[in-house]
């Protein structure tokens, strides 16, 4: 056994001197010379990001309550029920404010026909100009009462201020609503933004500018609409938000990740059509000294069809452009114009 374990050493030392020390395998002088298109391994500065945490959230979002204390009289309405502005989501049942809208129209319906008949006896001279005024004066406060009335009134149909879909629904028919208690939620129809808290060391942008998000697999951009100038004295760090596209497939609530810019720094770029995976390992096929010399890579970003070279690659280098599955290491080459 310790004889299977030795030559099991041998095996895996020969394999990987093979790799990384650039000799060429003995059968590549019998390979047939290949035509390739390359392109140089490039240096570049560009803005490296750092990944916050985000959480979409609607820029319109109303928690729907009483003015009054009353009873509900009608709520027909479930949870993810769209709404357009003006409809009403909530009757409330208050007896005493239509009785006092009675009341104030009554009143003034007799102030009114006071005031005609004093101004009949005024033409006659059988009555003041001051008896005159004091009830003009009299019918505009009966007026206000009356309005004032009509408004509380308005008050038992509570309407929706937006367009949008109701999130939430905490009261039911018979329930008592109490003035700013929540009864629901409604969140408006698009319009949704990032909230990201910015830590204050990272970069300044204007608001306007693009920052680009991630939902696992997929990428967005979105805008900066809003930077609070203040930081947490605890978290330091600024509340940022990041208005979205409105064709956005996001939801309100879902988390985000957010590629802050950070600072810019200098690093190697290929094309992506370079890349040959093999496995879990990232190769490339480059060119030097008229053979093919296969090279493992670590990458980084992947950008408008660029991808970043971490580890394996130096500036100037020749990589092939869509390597062919036949390629292999040590093969002579020759570079198509």
């Amino acid at each position: 056994m310790p004889g299977w374990k030795g030559l099991s050493l041998l095996l895996i030392a020969g394999l990987m001197s093979g790799c990384g020390n650039g000799e060429t395998d003995p059968t590549a002088k019998q390979l047939p010379e290949v035509k390739v298109r390359t392109t140089e391994v490039v240096s570049r500065v560009h803005m490296r990001e750092q990944g916050l945490p985000g959480t979409v959230n609607p820029s319109d979002e109303a928690i729907i309550a009483s003015k009054l204390m009353a009873t509900v009289e009608t709520v027909d309405l479930e949870i993810g029920q769209q709404v357009t502005e003006g409809d009403v989501l909530v009757t409330l049942r208050a007896d005493e404010i239509v009785a006092q809208v009675e009341q104030a129209k009554a009143a003034l319906a007799q102030l009114e026909r006071n005031l005609e008949r004093e101004r009949a006896l005024l033409e006659q001279s059988a009555t003041t100009a001051e008896s005159v005024r004091t009830l003009e004066d009299e019918i505009r406060q009966a007026r206000a009462r009356l309005a004032e009335s009509q408004t509380m009134e308005n008050y038992t149909r509570i309407r929706a201020p937006f367009s949008g879909v109701i999130t939430t629904k905490e009261v039911m028919r018979g329930d008592l609503a109490s003035p700013g208690t929540p009864m629901l939620t409604l969140e408006g129809a698009g319009n949704l933004e990032v909230h990201v808290q910015v830590p204050d060391s990272l970069m300044t942008l204007s608001i306007g500018e693009s920052v680009d998000l991630e939902d696992g697999d997929k990428a967005y951009t979105a805008t900066l609409s809003e930077w609070s100038p203040a930081a947490n004295p605890e978290t330091r760090t600024r509340l940022a938000k990041l208005r979205l596209p409105l064709d956005t497939p996001l939801r309100s609530g879902q988390y985000v990740r957010v590629n802050w810019p950070a600072e810019e720094v200098r690093s190697l770029w290929i094309p992506a059509s370079a890349l040959d995976p093999f496995g879990q390992l990232e190769r490339v096929f480059i060119v030097e000294e008229g053979q093919i010399e296969l090279q493992l890579i670590r990458s980084g970003l992947t950008r408008d069809g660029d991808l970043q070279v971490l580890a394996g690659l130096r500036p100037g280098d020749r990589v092939v452009l869509n390597p062919s599955p036949d390629l292999r290491d040590g093969q002579p080459a020759t570079i198509q114009p």
